[in-house]
């Protein structure tokens, strides 16, 4: 692991004589690409950490630039999890829902998906044919009527005892088949018992059948046959360009293609097109769901033995092979793949580039009207949210160069404020954020870490409201010493005008301009974040306040009630049995507990 001067991983590399490796890095003969020098550039430190064989050097590689993520490794692009469609398979009645995170807890896993709008969509669709429930209910089959899912048929209303847990049940592994593209045993299925429905003269439940075939058809009819072998493989392949590089994989299930993913990799620079490949395949099947038997590859990948044993071990029941094809089908497919992902690649650094230019023109419209020696780099926007004061929140939202940094964003529980007092708020959010201003320049010169949402001032400083809200920040300015460092400035919602120190009447910038827009999505993105935080305090408040008005519950049974059942309904829901497992809680207070959540 190497480190630059603040102790930070920059770069995390493995081989079986390490001591050889890293000398080729500092030999004065070592032919470096450009990115390798940089990187040497800023070595300051090395860790290492000795392992037994290959296969777990691998796996530690790939844990710790999941951890560090380091600038110099290639990597995927989004540090965000990617989201899953989740199967409870552990509910009596499962439910399906969307995740971004997989955890062994008995359900069954989808993805990963690039897109939430596409996990969605893909839902949808879903449940027009599989109409399973969505609800919280428990289910008895006793309820005196169903909702109104059941009424648009977007349920089976289990809850009333209109399908049973068997059939239910059936549906749901139904639908785990169509994920996985396995349609033929269940259009096999569903025509048999269609037969047999209307043999028995039960009409209605024929034609819903009929029509639950009739959806499950036209989807597959949109999924292109590629192999006559019905096997199942993922088509992997990739395109590159100025430093860029995006993997394309195909989904191959039972023959047909199913669906397909891009991926954007950063890191990429000066790295060969194997070296990409294998850190696309470790970091993406680390988090894959589901791993078919074999993965087609443009080319030959270093250490592909150890990968193809780690991939063995990830728990699937079948062996899984890496191939580069030579010929026919197989070699078809990896070369769609490979124009696929070039025109990706293309497409994304069009729309790149035209978000660039958008981004450079309102910062551009922003320094004229405002008067300022260059675009604003850093522009800082607060709010406030409460309700009648209380749980009161201020948010601070962070764009450079017109892009929201979100890892700089921070909020604040107000501390001094009693009531509904918004522009009393936004001074204590202010105060506190330049006395943390102040701390990062003390820590500056004796050399310790700062905090980098704090540690540098905005060059554009906007908050949510007029003349009054920007008096409030003119004032902790000056408290600050820096009133003439910075421009601040009140942004109303009603007519979308800018109020400006030392300007009588607000500035009014064109109705579509890109400046105008730009400060919209931050002020937007600013109420946003503040509304999040406000209602996560308020849910928690409100769940501390319940607990502790029952007679019995203190700070530390509190604590270690939420520890062990995770929120207050499954608290609500816990047997007296486990109540009375946690230390401290009596049977007697067990029942005290049940009932009074249940009243």
């Amino acid at each position: 692991m190497m480190k630059d001067e603040n102790g930070k991983v920059i770069y995390v590399g493995k081989a079986i004589n390490l001591r050889s490796r890293v000398r080729s890095y500092f030999h004065s003969s070592a032919k470096l690409t450009k990115k390798t020098s940089k990187l040497i550039r800023n070595i300051a430190d090395i860790d290492w950490i000795v392992v037994e064989s290959e296969l777990e050097a691998l796996i530690l590689e790939m844990n710790l630039i999941k951890k560090y993520r380091p600038f110099y490794n290639v990597r995927l692009k989004d540090d965000k999890r990617y989201p899953y469609i989740k199967v409870h398979l552990s509910d009596p009645f499962p439910k399906v829902t969307v995740t971004r995170k997989m955890s062994n807890d008995g359900s069954r896993y989808y993805g990963p998906y690039t897109s939430t709008w596409a996990v969605h969509r893909t839902l949808d669709l879903l449940r027009k044919i599989f109409p399973y429930r969505t609800c919280d209910r428990v289910i008895t089959g006793k309820d005196t009527r169903a909702c109104l899912y059941y009424d648009i048929k977007l349920c089976t209303a289990p809850c009333i005892g209109a399908v049973d847990q068997q059939q239910y049940q059936q549906m749901i592994k139904d639908l785990g088949r169509f994920l996985e593209g396995h349609t033929d045993p269940i259009l096999t299925r569903l025509r048999r018992e269609m037969g047999k429905m209307s043999a028995n003269m039960q009409y209605e439940e024929a034609t819903a059948i009929r029509d639950q075939i009739l959806a499950i058809e036209r989807v597959v009819e949109k999924q292109k046959v590629i192999s006559p072998r019905q096997t199942d493989s993922d088509v992997i392949a990739m395109a590159r360009s100025n430093g860029d590089a995006c993997v394309q994989i195909f989904f191959i299930r039972n023959g047909k293609l199913i669906g397909r993913e891009y991926f954007i990799l950063e890191g990429a620079e000066d790295e060969k097109d194997s070296e990409v490949i294998s850190q696309f395949i470790k970091q993406f099947y680390a988090e894959a769901a589901f791993i078919p038997s074999e993965v087609l590859l443009p080319n030959e990948v270093d250490e592909a033995l150890v990968i193809q044993h780690w991939l063995n071990q990830q728990g699937s029941d079948r062996k899984i092979q890496l191939k580069v094809p030579r010929r026919g089908t197989p070699k078809q497919l990896v070369k769609m793949a490979t124009e696929n992902a070039v025109e990706t690649l293309q497409a994304l650094k069009t729309q790149w580039e035209a978000d660039k230019h958008k981004q450079s023109a309102a910062l551009n419209e922003l320094q004229q009207a405002l008067g300022l020696k260059q675009p604003p780099n850093r522009i800082e926007c607060y709010d406030i949210s409460n309700i009648q004061g209380t749980a009161a929140v201020g948010s601070m939202v962070v764009f450079e160069q017109g892009i929201p940094s979100k890892k700089l964003y921070r909020r604040f529980n107000i501390r001094s404020v009693q009531g509904p007092d918004d522009y009393a708020s936004m001074e204590e959010v202010l105060t506190r954020r330049f006395r943390r201003w102040q701390i990062s320049q003390e820590k500056l010169l004796v050399g310790e870490k700062r905090d980098p949402s704090f540690a540098v001032l905005p060059d554009l400083l906007i908050v949510d409201g007029g003349k009054g809200q920007l008096n409030r920040v003119l004032a902790v300015l000056s408290i600050f010493g820096l009133k003439n460092r910075l421009i601040a400035a009140g942004l109303a919602k009603e007519e979308e005008l800018l109020y400006l120190p030392n300007r009588r009447l607000p500035l009014a910038l064109p109705k579509h301009s890109q400046g105008l827009y730009l400060l919209q999505r931050i002020r937007d993105e600013a109420h946003r974040f503040a509304i999040t935080a406000h209602r996560k305090l308020r849910q928690k408040r409100g769940l501390l306040s319940k607990l502790d008005s029952i007679p019995g519950i203190g700070p530390a049974r509190k604590k270690v009630l939420l520890q062990k059942f995770g929120s207050l309904k499954n608290i609500s829901n816990a047997q007296v049995e486990e109540l009375v497992e946690i230390p401290g809680i009596t049977e007697k207070l067990a029942r005290e507990i049940n009932e009074y959540l249940a009243g």
